[in-house]
């Protein structure tokens, strides 16, 4: 087979532009885009973004804080400049996230500016969506066509998880943006072996490091390979100039660790999700080498019955979520995992045609000298895809549906670039008959996929399987066909394996999420996942698992079990209310009279407030207000999330007692004692951590200290104890 020129065309356009172009000002460019460029590739370019920011938009502040743990860290780091640098969870700095702190920086600073609420919070998360859009169009495009850009843009778009990702606070929407980034600046330095995109690249993952550790270098070995490969210069400058990339990569990452490990423990917080104060241990051990073999110390059913593990009840052990194990806690393992029924919905779409497509580009490719930028763009986004999927599909360890965001750009680059490389070989029996073979076998997973919510619009299920039947049809004899024919086929085939995601999606853009663990898509469109249910939450429930945050097959909740609601809401949206995140025009989302436990109270919320903490009502929240600047933490509270939903309801510190877990040794009970003795400490919050009410560890320790020693005061249905008021006996 012998290389078609189309494939190194579109480079060379690129560089024809390049050179032509530049005497155009920046605002042609913006408004017109290349001079080679189709009239109406940019005004369509600019139409799928302004669609992609009205969509993600669209009913934000319906997830209120969304997870309340990070929302925490951003108030926090909006007060103190301390918080924000490391990324604690309270102003007063008693313990970090458990991830480092770049993706708290984007929603500190809208914060910062323009005040607390859902839409400033969650505000920064969609610019970073239509960003990573426009980035992967430019990828994309610069090395074929402005088409192949719109319709790899409009892939990600409407994937369900990027959806999802992208209108909540969590760390990947950051990550995906990264990643993508990454890979533009890697093809841009395969261009011409040019050192500028590379050192770029370099400070992308370094930075991405910084966002969620390890899991930005799961790309790093293809992209290494492919350019010490690929690229247009000897050897030795090769390997030179991925020394100097590591190098900065190196630096960019590892400043803020530096720092951290440097600074005097004593006067700095606790680096949460680590046992002994350590952000080294954090990256190599919670959140790396112990998310592959499921041995992650301090977290939910790990580190078995080493100090920091906690002991669960039988049935929500590691393997006791599914009868006979089957994968451990955290989701069926193995190579299927990305199109089961936990995964499939969120990330699995076009999962198939992104393979067949990979497949393709590069057998178009295949004879194309050592240098050619469209094959190394193929190996680049498909060996991206592979090898993250492959260790999500493994790890045995903590694992999320919406983990999978990261390979959402990966594929919708594989399909918009296969796509057309087929379209334009069409003329060939085989391009033909697989670009067919494409559109039946996405058009079939999609009807397999909506089976799994019979009830969300049933009739679409038949509608994609007949269309895209009827378009592989037509495309398999697409080169016979009139050219408005052909091109008319070819927008059935793509309507028809985009119809289901985008309803997916539709779905995902109309309802809040809250808590943890979120999925996207309507109700039962993700079951399973893990402790506290891996199902799609509208506001923190999860399918399957009924309103208390029940595991899937469990049939109840565990000990403090609530409606999974965010602080101040009541399952509806647009009412102004108690406790909850205003907008910026001051209202937020719902409140209620309380449907779990009640206005006068707070109670905890799934597995015992570890997964979405409590409702806190106007009575606590005044309690905590009360004379909260004669002490550096208004209360304290057993885990992350509770302690979240409290100090966003009084706007106060609030020192989390074990981290997201409770299960972290910080504070000490000797610790504690000290900071209650010095005043510190207002409060005690009653219940919160894992089943027993008291987690494990020092939260135990604590609550037992605290009960036996100081005066108990009940608002509503929530117990505290004031610090202040010793007793007795």
């Amino acid at each position: 087979m012998t290389t078609t020129t189309p494939r190194t065309g579109p480079c060379e356009g690129t560089a024809r532009a390049a050179r032509t172009g530049r005497g155009a000002s920046v605002r042609d460019r913006l408004w017109r885009g290349r001079p080679d460029d189709p009239a109406w590739a940019r005004p369509a370019l600019l139409a799928l973004l302004a669609v992609t920011c009205a969509a993600y938009l669209w009913n934000l502040s319906a997830s209120g804080y969304a997870n309340s743990f990070y929302s925490a860290a951003v108030q926090a780091g909006s007060e103190s400049w301390k918080a924000f640098f490391f990324g604690s969870l309270d102003a007063a700095n008693a313990i970090t996230v458990d991830k480092p702190p770049a993706a708290l920086w984007p929603m500190a600073l809208s914060v910062r500016l323009f005040g607390l609420g859902s839409w400033q919070i969650l505000l920064p998360e969609v610019l970073m969506g239509v960003g990573t859009v426009a980035v992967l169009y430019a990828a994309v495009r610069r090395r074929f066509s402005p088409a192949a850009g719109l319709i790899a843009g409009a892939v990600l778009a409407l994937t369900p998880v990027a959806a999802l990702m992208f209108r909540f606070n969590n760390p990947d929407a950051l990550l995906a943006l990264l990643m993508t980034v990454t890979v533009f600046c890697v093809l841009r330095a395969l261009e011409g072996a040019r050192t500028k995109w590379l050192v770029w690249a370099g400070v992308a993952i370094g930075f991405a490091f910084l966002t969620k550790t390890l899991q930005a270098f799961l790309v790093l070995p293809p992209l290494t390979v492919l350019y010490a490969v690929c690229a247009p210069t000897p050897v030795r400058r090769r390997l030179g100039q991925l020394a100097l990339a590591t190098a900065v990569l190196t630096v960019s990452g590892g400043w803020w660790v530096a720092a951290v490990e440097l600074w005097p423990k004593s006067s700095r917080p606790y680096i949460g999700g680590s046992q002994h104060n350590s952000f080294l241990e954090l990256t190599f051990g919670y959140n790396g080498l112990g998310r592959l073999s499921g041995e992650e110390t301090g977290s939910v059913g790990g580190g078995g019955a080493r100090p920091g593990g906690l002991d669960l009840p039988a049935g929500l052990r590691p393997g006791g979520l599914r009868p006979g194990g089957g994968g451990g806690g955290w989701g069926e393992t193995g190579i299927g995992r990305m199109f089961n029924s936990e995964i499939g919905g969120q990330i699995s779409w076009l999962l198939p045609a992104a393979l067949l497509l990979l497949v393709a580009g590069l057998v178009v490719t295949w004879k194309a000298r050592r240098t050619d930028t469209a094959r190394a763009a193929f190996l680049a986004w498909g060996g991206a895809l592979l090898m993250t999927g492959l260790i999500f599909s493994f790890m045995a360890g903590i694992f999320h549906q919406y983990y999978t965001v990261a390979l959402s750009p990966y594929i919708a680059a594989l399909v918009g670039m296969g796509a057309t490389v087929l379209w334009e070989e069409r003329s060939r029996l085989w391009a033909s008959l697989t670009l067919g073979l494409t559109v039946a076998a996405t058009a079939g997973w999609a009807y397999v996929l909506l089976g799994r919510t019979p009830d969300q619009l049933p009739w679409l299920r038949w509608a994609v399987l007949i269309g895209g039947l009827a378009a592989s049809l037509g495309l398999a004899l697409a080169a016979r066909l009139p050219r408005r024919i052909a091109l008319g086929v070819a927008g059935l085939g793509l309507a028809a394996a985009l119809a289901g995601p985008a309803a997916y999606t539709a779905s995902t853009l109309d309802t809040g999420h809250t808590g943890s663990i979120v999925t996207a898509g309507p109700a039962g469109a993700s079951r399973g996942g893990g402790p506290g249910g891996g199902g799609r939450t509208r506001f923190g429930g999860a399918p399957g698992a009924g309103r208390g945050g029940a595991l899937p097959g469990n049939g109840q909740g565990l000990p403090g079990g609530g409606a999974g609601l965010p602080p101040g809401a009541s399952g509806t949206t647009g009412q102004a209310g108690q406790g909850g995140p205003p907008g910026l025009n001051g209202q937020g989302p719902g409140v209620g009279a309380g449907e779990r436990g009640g206005v006068g109270g707070a109670t905890g919320g799934g597995m015992g407030g570890l997964l979405d903490g409590a409702r806190v009502s106007e009575e606590a929240t005044a309690l905590l207000k009360e004379n909260a600047g004669d002490y550096t933490w208004a209360a304290a509270a057993i885990g992350s999330q509770n302690a979240a939903s409290y100090q966003l309801a009084s706007r106060q510190p609030v020192m989390a007692i074990g981290g997201f877990n409770g299960s972290d040794p910080s504070p000490t009970l000797a610790q504690f004692k000290r900071y209650v003795a010095e005043g510190r400490i207002h409060y005690f919050v009653a219940g919160g951590g894992m089943p027993g009410g008291g987690g494990q560890g020092t939260g135990s320790a604590l609550t037992s200290w605290v009960e036996a020693g100081f005066k108990k005061v009940t608002v509503g249905t929530a117990t505290f104890y004031d610090l202040t008021a010793p007793v007795t006996n």
